[in-house]
């Protein structure tokens, strides 16, 4: 075990780049991690990586090690879930992405429940609004909102969600309710994007008579995060375009009301990411399918 948990170590540095971001995603200090990777390359009789005071570098037998210990782990992995299928007695932990607004509302709440139904079973959730790659960061499964762009992922639909543009009263009373979608494209009122590094040019598809329009929306404010673009509509400082359960306790109490009701967005796909192996994992599947009827229960409907 402790030599498997070396090679495990030395996947996780390789994929992240960082001993110590490594060691944080493990839950063990920096000291031991490079110590596990040191025993690693004794064992091996090389180096893997190229140490300097900033930089990490795998070498090129550190390269074509990581081939083969990825191998390695998912064969020990699906041996892991082989025998968990047989015994039902699933076990071990799972790596969970999720964004920020769908992560704190839908699927935080409900992990001490599942881990109550599954003892065994450690999750470990990571909640960012940036596009995430399964692989590279050792996901097991990561929920989305929109369309998925790597198609050598398996995909679960899990709903289409309403969603609403919305602004704050404040912000109506000041600047007037936005007459038609083209309006949003001037200075005749401020959009509130969701933006970070490698997002494409950002439009907001809403439905008119013509069928669905994709509108490039303008504004002064932009942010990575979707609960920022939250605070700064209900503090009047634009229109945001959000899934109604984000925003569903603002909208009840009158903080943020909809507007161009005219011309309403067209609902998100919710789905969740998993990677394609040849023996599904049980706890991932007991995962997805818990979550997926906790979800579509907890949803607003339109």
């Amino acid at each position: 075990m402790a030599y498997l948990d070396n090679i495990r170590t030395f996947v996780r540095v390789y994929e992240l780049g960082n001993m110590s971001a490594a060691a944080r995603d493990m839950r063990i200090s920096a000291a031991v991690a490079s110590s596990r990777i040191s025993q690693l390359e004794e064992h091996l009789n090389v180096r893997l990586f190229q140490r300097t005071t900033r930089l990490l570098n795998p070498t090129e037998q550190g390269n074509l090690f990581y081939r083969g210990a990825v191998k390695i782990l998912e064969a020990v992995d699906e041996a892991e879930a082989d025998i968990s299928s047989v015994t039902q007695t699933p076990r071990g932990t799972l790596y969970v992405a999720a964004p920020l607004g769908l992560g704190r509302r839908l699927i935080a709440p409900a992990v001490p429940k599942f881990k109550e139904a599954y003892p065994l079973i450690s999750i470990r959730l990571r909640l960012s609004d940036r596009k995430l790659d399964l692989a590279a960061e050792g996901l097991d499964a990561s929920f989305f909102l929109g369309v998925p762009e790597d198609s050598n992922l398996r995909i679960r639909k899990i709903a289409d969600c309403p969603r609403v543009l919305c602004a704050s009263p404040e912000y109506i009373r000041k600047r007037g309710q936005p007459k038609n979608s083209d309006e949003l494209k001037t200075d005749a009122h401020d959009c509130l994007n969701l933006r970070y590094p490698g997002a494409p040019e950002f439009q907001w598809p809403l439905r008119s008579g013509d069928g669905v329009k994709r509108v490039t929306v303008t504004g002064p404010f932009e942010s990575d995060h979707g609960d920022v673009l939250t605070s700064w509509a209900l503090e009047g400082h634009g229109i945001i375009l959000k899934p109604v359960f984000e925003i569903s306790e603002h909208l009840a109490s009158g903080r943020l009301v909809p507007v161009l009701e005219q011309e309403p967005p067209v609902p998100i796909q919710m789905a969740c990411l998993y990677v394609h192996r040849r023996h599904q994992d049980p706890k991932v599947r007991l995962f997805m399918d818990f979550m997926v009827d906790h979800i579509q229960a907890s949803l607003p409907q339109e």
